[in-house]
């Protein structure tokens, strides 16, 4: 079975999904500052952007609604030239870190939007050294899963 074929029926859960198309990510804001520590640490396996408009995958600690609301905050839908809907209007609902699932990060990837990775890495602490330390953990799950491609 060739590797294209492979990836496609693994990308439940997984890095291989993102392939080429996962090269540049962007970060969304997370618990504790968790997405500082993380954008330090992943320069090696993916070019971190801080323009969401560049990147090919999304890191989140949160899925649902709010996702989805900052996610078409960040990438609105095209119109149609002169179009106006009453949306246009209306602010979004602010989003909050209240209530988030502590300790799951997800991959979204932005062109289907489903999850192409994902992992359970609670912090030790919510000091520097604790989210760096659950940074470098999370980096070394990646880097394990590609490298057993």
């Amino acid at each position: 079975m060739n590797r294209a074929l492979v990836c496609v029926l693994l990308a439940s859960g997984t890095l291989c999904a993102a392939g080429p198309e996962a090269q540049s990510v962007y970060l969304l804001p997370m618990t504790g500052g968790l997405d500082q520590y993380l954008a330090n640490r992943l320069g090696g396996v993916f070019r971190v952007v801080t323009d969401p408009k560049l990147a090919d995958a999304i890191f989140t600690d949160q899925l649902g609604a709010p996702f989805e609301q900052r996610l078409a905050k960040l990438y609105p839908p095209a119109k149609a030239a002169g179009e106006k809907s009453d949306k246009d209007d209306k602010e979004p609902p602010k989003i909050s870190s209240f209530g988030r699932g502590k300790g799951t990060i997800f991959l979204v990837d932005l062109k289907s939007r489903a999850v192409i990775w994902s992992a359970y890495q609670k912090s030790k602490g919510s000091g520097p050294e604790a989210l760096d330390r659950t940074a470098a953990q999370i980096v070394e799950q990646i880097q394990k899963q590609q490298r057993t491609k």
